[in-house]
């Protein structure tokens, strides 16, 4: 309360000598670049007690800011992310449900989570509680994100402020501020009672996990490469557990030329070194997905919200929606998480470039190796993370849109570091494959890793489309 009340005098004072200028060492690009004009309607008092009037500008211009920031989050990919994505999905759903006439709170559904009203209004403007929120959920689950970074959180806040407030009463302002503030604190202790997550963050890697040995199994070289997140099939999921999930058995370990495990291998070295001397289209899939780089790249799981910020404009989706739709693929995305990496640990299966190394070619070099200091990601193959993330997003989306779409996929556009030009895809199973897929002539997975993973993702995404929240027949028509 003390910081709410702190920043509501600080607002006062820049409403009243605000000069359009803002300057924290100009202060951090993307939030400087936010809009702060044109919103639709100001939603105020008794008689316009709903979000109806609204754009999504609020929404947008605060995932844009998560996803800058996050790349530089680190430690967090892509199994932190994942779970932050979904409470910062929550919160925002939660800040705004009172004012969206069809849907309807989470708290009855998912176990633990109990919502006190006490701080809600009549006389709120819901882009001012949505803009609290944000900021607050933000800068509490961004860890490890270099300051002036973190700074762009109050930055934006602030624009934003500035233009959702004009022609307000202070009274309706600050109203709007303290319920906003009021659920992300609740959503933040909702997540941190969950304390298997809260102490796998803050040790990724832990020293005391030892690796069980055995034929073809995974392990580890150096301590750079210890496991990462090996106990998350213990944080909590909101929809999906890993009892009501499944796991199909890997191939069997095999040396000899002739099995289907080593054809696989020999196909990960063939697929990889051909993408590479080609410098064509499998390499520009490989890189456009690869997500894997600290710093250069969103996580996996992110990129996933990427493609939801298109969606939502592409589609011309209300703001309710939107909140809806941001919450289902959090808790897919977060679900996944938990079951991949569950399966992870218990199938121990070894990356690709260790066994080759050893039987088709010691100089194998995967071609992930030019945008990172270390050849793999530092956890089992089977199943493939992107992989299941893909799927779980894609049946999301599926549900929302249908699976027919012309989508253009801009996330990386621009970029000239690695591949990043955009891709068109005429369905979003088309979309969720080559995600999955790319991984081989990326070099650091088996095909039966991105299979698997695609299989997974696609059984969460099911159960997490029948978790209903909408009041009657809330769908879309296609």
């Amino acid at each position: 309360m003390i910081k709410s009340q702190m920043r509501w005098i600080t607002f006062l004072a820049l409403l009243a000598i605000f000069t359009g200028a803002c300057t924290k060492d100009e202060a951090f690009e993307i939030a400087n670049e936010s809009t702060t004009e044109d919103f639709r309607g100001n939603p105020s008092g008794p008689d316009n007690g709903t979000i109806e009037n609204l754009d999504n500008t609020v929404l947008t211009e605060w995932m844009d800011l998560f996803l800058e920031i996050e790349r530089y989050a680190g430690g967090m990919r892509p199994n932190a992310s994942a779970r932050a994505m979904a409470y910062i999905a929550l919160a925002a759903y939660e800040t705004a449900v009172p004012g969206m006439e069809n849907y309807e709170s989470s708290e009855r559904t998912i176990r633990g989570l109990a919502i006190d009203n006490s701080e809600l209004s009549n006389n709120l403007n819901w882009a001012i509680a949505l803009n609290t929120s944000y900021a607050d959920v933000m800068a509490h689950f961004l860890i490890n994100a270099p300051s002036d970074k973190m700074e762009a959180i109050e930055v934006l806040e602030d624009n934003l402020l500035l233009g959702l407030s004009s022609g307000l009463e202070p009274e309706q302002i600050e109203a709007s501020q303290q319920w906003g503030a009021s659920i992300a604190s609740q959503i933040i202790a909702f997540s941190q009672s969950d304390t298997e997550a809260e102490q796998q963050i803050l040790a990724p890697q832990p020293a005391d996990y030892e690796p069980p040995t055995g034929e073809g199994y995974w392990t580890y070289a150096a301590e750079e490469e210890r496991a990462l997140f090996p106990y998350w099939e213990e944080v909590r999921t909101f929809v999906v557990s890993t009892n009501e999930t499944t796991t199909r058995p890997p191939i069997a370990y095999s040396e000899d030329p002739d099995s289907r495990y080593f054809k696989q291998m020999q196909e990960v070295n063939d697929d990889n070194n051909a993408a590479r001397a080609e410098d064509g289209e499998a390499l520009w899939i490989a890189e456009f997905w690869s997500d894997d780089v600290e710093g250069l790249m969103f996580s996996p799981p992110a990129r996933q919200f990427a493609i939801a910020n298109q969606l939502v404009e592409q589609y011309g989706l209300d703001l309710d929606e939107s909140l809806y739709l941001y919450l289902k693929l959090g808790f897919a995305l977060n679900d996944a998480a938990v079951a991949a990496w569950k399966y992870k640990y218990e199938h121990m299966v070894m990356r690709p470039n260790v066994f080759i190394h050893e039987f088709i070619d010691p100089d194998f070099q995967t071609n992930l190796y030019r945008l990172v200091y270390w050849p793999n990601p530092s956890f089992p193959s089977y199943p493939s993370g992107h992989s299941t993330f893909a799927s779980a997003a894609a049946g999301v989306f599926i549900d929302f849109f249908g699976d027919r779409t012309n989508f253009t996929d801009l996330s990386h556009e621009g970029r000239t570091e690695f591949r990043g030009t955009p891709r068109t895809f005429t369905s979003f199973r088309q979309m969720a494959e080559e995600n999955g897929y790319s991984r081989i002539p990326l070099g650091v997975h088996m095909r039966m890793d991105c299979t698997e993973g695609l299989r997974l993702g696609y059984e969460i995404s099911d159960q997490i489309n029948r978790f209903d929240l909408r009041r009657g027949d809330g769908r879309r028509p296609r």
